[in-house]
């Protein structure tokens, strides 16, 4: 998907599987197993809720995994700031795209994380995520939560979540990092790497084709 083979943009792979366990399941559950009130409640009720439903309906998803997408699709928004994230992913270009460069981007970038994390969620399992004690403060406006997860091979990796309080006084999550590396940064390398050779209507051009193949809606 970019341009050149880095280690940040590896980790950066695994970053989205790992934020998908602050997603909300379909919109058959009921609206108050999701609490946004608390950093680790959202964290944790999240997580324990979408597992349910991958557990329920991953042989579906397996056979379909346009299936997978509705359901990220549905539940993306509502606790991942994924207008704060594309701002922070472009970074210094953020500041000289137009508006419509800038709402391109967002609906770009949304759609190419919807399809890498449909792709591989589908296969990723609730035992393999621990979340841990919260040692930050919920009345401040950002907050941290750190979890481990178990890979396939039973290796463990330090994942944190970055988020952030909204108007209302809900928790959305904008970053995660994994063992000391942000998946918004290694994508703001990647992507401005991009933008500097072949500019900012490449970047989207690409994201738009790819999006388009893969069937993935706007938010």
């Amino acid at each position: 998907m970019m341009i050149r083979v880095t280690r940040p943009r590896a980790r950066a792979g695994l970053a989205l599987v790992m934020l998908l366990g602050v997603l909300q399941a379909r919109a058959t559950f009921a609206a108050d197993a999701i609490d946004a009130s608390r950093p680790q409640a959202l964290i944790e009720s999240s997580s324990r809720v979408l597992f349910a439903d991958l557990d329920a309906n991953r042989a579906k998803y397996r056979k379909d995994i346009s299936q997978l997408y509705k359901v990220v699709d549905t539940v993306f928004l509502p606790h991942v700031d994924v207008d704060f994230a594309a701002q922070q992913v472009l970074g210094k270009h953020w500041r000289t795209a137009t508006p419509d460069q800038r709402k391109r981007f967002v609906a770009a970038f949304y759609r190419s994380l919807l399809t890498t994390y449909g792709d591989a969620l589908v296969d990723f399992t609730g035992d393999r995520m621990k979340v841990l004690p919260f040692q930050g403060d919920a009345s401040q406006p950002r907050a941290s939560v750190r979890t481990e997860i178990r890979r396939s091979n039973g290796a463990s990796v330090a994942v944190a979540y970055s988020l952030r309080k909204d108007a209302a006084g809900a928790w959305k999550v904008w970053d995660v990092v994994i063992e000391g590396i942000s998946y918004v940064k290694s994508f703001r390398e990647d992507f401005g790497l991009e933008v500097d050779q072949k500019g900012l209507d490449a970047l989207l051009q690409r994201l738009e084709a790819s999006a388009a193949k893969s069937g993935a809606r706007a938010p």
